[in-house]
């Protein structure tokens, strides 16, 4: 009788743990939500440049770095560059107002570069109720890549319009409209935004066979920064960026992939034996990113389109493998770093780790 009555107290014990549990986990759910629901995490930045993470990877998986994808913020504006997986995720997990986004640009159409690109503009429309399409800015083809997207999601539209209406969804701001320029000529960058106190210009690189591909130069106030896209390592890179604030250079670490490469042969596995084999003829190494930020004089280096990704303790170093002895000033990205440029300093901050 006695175990019985043991058995009985733990089961009430427990019930009631359970159901104070319950209600703590209520109370707290209640409170997050109050704070995360339409937080906007750069109201707290200061006047001036700043570059976010959205993603810091490339086309393959890793747990903190996504498909390319990186945001800045020039005084209360915001931009997108490339749209990889899971970038306009992260945007939300940074706290970042995804339904103020002004416009996207596309520096070259690799799937790993816009793949994301449909659920950003469709976050961005639903998140604010906009009502006119999301611009998206490239060079010659990003039509095409803008007429694709759109078809795919024109039944989801309609859909949302249909079940929310005018106050979420009204149907003029469904979708992408593209911005088309050609790629500049090797020495000269094309203005696609210039107006007080902001520039934001396009630049050739060279990722052949993949033609066209551009980077991007962001100007504001007395701050700037110069987004490379995917490319090897070029004087124009180095002409573009000179003396700018912050250079993101993409950076494929040469001798890993020479590892994955050596590995696929033993395994037998010719398809990734020959794409290992491929891609460093079309990519900078974190070597070529150092010496050109060494030689552009920028005064920080971000590396990002982290390739392979580093998923190992120890790991950084060899992905490095001597760049951090070229040039010193420097951070290998993660998906939600944050780095501020204020308004008439010279100062580089880095406000988000990650998320």
């Amino acid at each position: 009788m006695k175990k019985w009555l043991v058995v009985a107290l733990i089961v009430l014990i427990t019930a009631g743990a359970v159901t104070n549990q319950d209600k703590i986990t209520l109370r707290l759910l209640t409170a997050g939500l109050g704070k995360m629901m339409g937080q906007d995490a750069t109201s707290q930045f200061v006047d001036g440049l700043h570059l976010g993470l959205c993603g810091a990877g490339g086309p393959l998986p890793a747990p903190k770095a996504s498909g390319p994808c990186i945001v800045v913020t020039a005084g209360e504006r915001h931009f997108v560059f490339d749209a990889g997986t899971d970038g306009v995720r992260n945007l939300i997990r940074m706290g970042y107002p995804v339904g103020k986004i002004e416009a996207v640009f596309l520096t070259h159409f690799h799937s790993d570069h816009i793949d994301g690109l449909g659920e950003l503009a469709t976050l961005r429309w639903v998140n604010a109720a906009n009502e006119t399409p999301l611009p998206v800015f490239g060079p010659t083809g990003v039509n095409q890549i803008v007429a694709g997207f759109n078809m795919a999601y024109q039944l989801d539209s309609q859909y949302r319009h249909a079940h929310h209406g005018d106050t979420v969804a009204p149907l003029s701001g469904a979708g992408m409209v593209a911005s088309v320029f050609n790629k500049p000529e090797l020495g000269v960058s094309t203005d696609l935004i210039k107006e007080p106190n902001i520039r934001i210009s396009a630049f050739a690189v060279d990722h052949s066979p993949v033609d066209p591909a551009v980077g991007y130069k962001v100007e504001y106030k007395d701050r700037s920064l110069v987004i490379t896209g995917d490319t090897i390592k070029s004087q124009n890179i180095i002409d573009q960026a000179r003396n700018v604030d912050l250079l993101a250079h993409e950076a494929l670490a040469s001798n890993l992939v020479k590892l994955m490469n050596q590995t696929a042969a033993q395994k037998g596995l010719s398809v990734l034996q020959k794409v290992t084999s491929d891609i460093p003829d079309y990519h900078a190494t974190p070597m070529d990113a150092a010496e050109t930020a060494r030689e552009a004089g920028v005064g920080h280096l971000l590396y990002y389109h982290i390739v392979p990704p580093l998923i190992i303790p120890g790991q950084q170093s060899l992905f490095l493998n001597g760049a951090d002895a070229v040039f010193e000033n420097y951070t290998v990205g993660n998906d939600g770093l944050v780095i501020s440029l204020p308004a008439g300093s010279k100062e580089i901050k880095t406000v988000s780790k990650g998320l």
